[in-house]
């Protein structure tokens, strides 16, 4: 009997360490969001969705969210299990593993897929005005020629863009009021050509860092500052290493929900829409959710130490076409591509 029993308070210590230790492994991203099928039937379809955004960033809650939806709408046929915060590696190796298949789905900012192709994003500096003009040009031809481009890498794009939101420029050392102010800073910058590109025009010292990576760089004044979204600076905690915000609306970001290609056509047409729709609605919410949060963050982040200023886009935009930037990606496009993008922001060079 007493075996028996210590058999059963063994297995129960075990039970609960095991629960305790997968909870704290969960909380830090390094565990799936949704790694057990809630359903009544078990799932016949199991996808991972990688992200390298943290947990609480609106869009991470819309991703979850959607993979919820699509488990209840399918009774379990599909089960997304969702790792957040970098969990499956850099955005590099998670776009390679989302091409292998290692991966199914992905969420990454058109902006990284330019390494394969500088037309895959179109979105470039100071292009739009506001957010009426960013959603006529990604929703309409814009939009439509990056997913034709990103689909001949081996995925499936799905039709809406997630919000990044606008970049700002943060420091450590001093507000960006000008470009002068740029001279010499090193600042990190996404593993993106035209990122590179953009802040070596501006006379900075550019740093491709991948955003796994930015916070420690940060603290440790490997750089000493980065570009980002509002909601990002927030989610990303880096007020904790930053002190100047500058409102620079320097290029707006957005996100797609990329597939497999061999693995999304491997799944039955009615699942497939299933997927789709409950991703297009958790798109459309998370822009509301950042049109929402647009007014408050800017007041959050000061009670939280930022300080914040508003720079005069234009002699950023002249220091762009000095020196040959909308030039040089005119060339980098081709006469084609830049037409539609000037269809929608104007005349850029």
């Amino acid at each position: 009997m007493d075996s028996r029993m210590n058999n059963t308070q063994a297995s129960t210590t075990n039970r609960r360490g095991f629960l305790a230790g997968s909870a704290a492994m969960a909380a830090a991203g390094a565990l799936p969001l949704f790694s057990i099928p809630r359903y009544a039937r078990a799932a016949e379809i199991n996808l991972k969705y990688g992200s390298e955004l943290p947990l609480e960033h609106p869009q991470v809650v819309r991703i979850k969210e959607a993979a919820e939806a699509v488990g209840k709408e399918t009774n379990g046929r599909v089960n997304i299990e969702v790792f957040a915060n970098g969990a499956l590696g850099s955005i590099t190796d998670m776009i390679s593993q989302t091409r292998s298949g290692a991966m199914q789905m992905l969420s990454v900012a058109m902006a990284n897929m330019t390494t394969f192709d500088p037309k895959a994003s179109l979105s470039i500096p100071y292009a739009f005005r506001d957010y009426d003009a960013v959603w006529a040009a990604m929703d309409g031809d814009v939009g439509a020629h990056s997913r034709r481009v990103i689909s001949r890498f081996g995925l499936h794009v799905f039709d809406k863009m997630w919000d990044h939101g606008f970049r700002q420029m943060t420091s450590r050392v001093k507000p960006i009021a000008s470009p002068d102010d740029l001279k010499g800073v090193k600042i990190r910058v996404a593993v993106v050509p035209m990122y590179v590109s953009l802040f070596r025009s501006l006379g900075a010292a550019p740093t491709p860092i991948n955003f796994s990576e930015l916070y420690t760089s940060l603290q440790t004044r490997v750089v000493d500052g980065q570009e980002n979204s509002l909601a990002l600076i927030d989610s990303a905690r880096f007020y904790e290493v930053q002190t100047f915000v500058s409102m620079t609306n320097h290029i707006w970001e957005g996100y797609v929900t990329v597939f497999n290609d061999a693995a999304w056509k491997k799944i039955p047409a009615n699942l497939q829409d299933t997927i789709a729709k409950s991703f297009a609605q958790a798109t459309l919410a998370q822009r509301q959710d950042m049109v929402a949060l647009s007014g408050k963050l800017q007041a959050q982040l000061q009670t939280k130490g930022m300080k914040f200023n508003q720079p005069d886009p234009a002699p950023f935009r002249k220091a762009l076409t000095d020196a040959g930037f909308y030039k040089e990606w005119r060339e980098k496009f081709g006469p084609e591509s830049w037409a539609v993008l000037e269809k929608y922001s104007g005349n850029l060079a």
